[in-house]
C-alpha cells in the first residue's frame, strides 16, 4: 500500500482543518480590529507592541502598495494559484508527514483569509505594529506572527519536504 494517502489523507485532512481554524480566526481577529481601532492610531500593548489597524493593497512590507488597483487582482491570482499547489501538496503528504500537513494548513489558511480581505475589501487588514524605539517592522497580523514563527521553527522540515516533493516516487518490491 503506498504511503501517500491522497486528498483525504491523514496529513491532508488536518491541513484542510487547520486551514478552516486560521480562515476563521483571521477574519475574527480583523473583524475585531476593524470594530475596534481607529484607522492608524496605535494602542500600546507593551513598549514594543502595538494594536494599529492599517489597511494594506500591496503585498509584504506595502509592496505596490500604491500601484494603482491592478495589484489587488494580480495577488487575488498568485493567492488562488499558490493555495491551489498547497491544496495539492497536502494531497501528496505521506502519513509520516503530519507536522508538515499542519504547517502546510497555517499558510493555507493565512493566504485565504488574506484572499477573502481582498476580494471583499480591496486590501487586506493588518492590526499589529511592533517597533523598537523609533523603528517600526510594518504592521502585520497576529497570525501570520504566529505562521512566521512555526514555519521558521519547521525550516528543516520544509527542506525535506520539497526534496520529497520535487522526486520520483520509489516503486516498492514485492517479497
Amino acid at each position: 500500500m503506498p504511503d501517500s494517502g491522497g486528498f483525504s489523507s491523514r496529513p491532508a485532512l488536518c491541513g484542510y482543518g487547520t486551514a478552516m481554524m486560521i480562515l476563521i480566526l483571521d477574519q475574527l481577529t480583523k473583524h475585531w480590529a476593524s470594530a475596534t481601532l481607529v484607522y492608524r492610531d496605535p494602542v500600546a500593548v507593551t513598549p514594543w507592541f502595538d494594536f494599529m489597524l492599517a489597511h494594506n493593497s500591496g503585498a509584504a512590507f506595502s509592496f505596490l502598495a500604491d500601484a494603482g488597483g491592478w495589484q489587488r487582482w494580480f495577488f487575488t491570482v498568485v493567492t488562488v494559484v499558490i493555495s491551489a499547489v498547497l491544496v495539492v501538496w497536502l494531497s501528496r503528504l505521506s502519513r509520516s508527514q503530519l507536522w508538515l500537513g499542519l504547517g502546510l494548513g497555517l499558510i493555507l489558511g493565512g493566504g485565504l483569509g488574506n484572499l477573502w480581505d481582498r476580494l471583499a475589501l480591496g486590501y487586506v487588514v493588518d492590526f499589529v505594529s511592533l517597533h523598537y524605539r523609533t523603528w517600526y517592522w510594518p504592521a502585520l497580523l497576529i497570525l501570520a506572527l504566529l505562521k512566521k514563527l512555526i514555519s521558521s521553527a519547521g525550516a528543516r522540515l520544509w527542506k525535506q519536504t520539497l526534496m520529497a516533493f520535487f522526486s520520483v516516487p520509489k516503486q516498492r518490491q514485492q517479497p
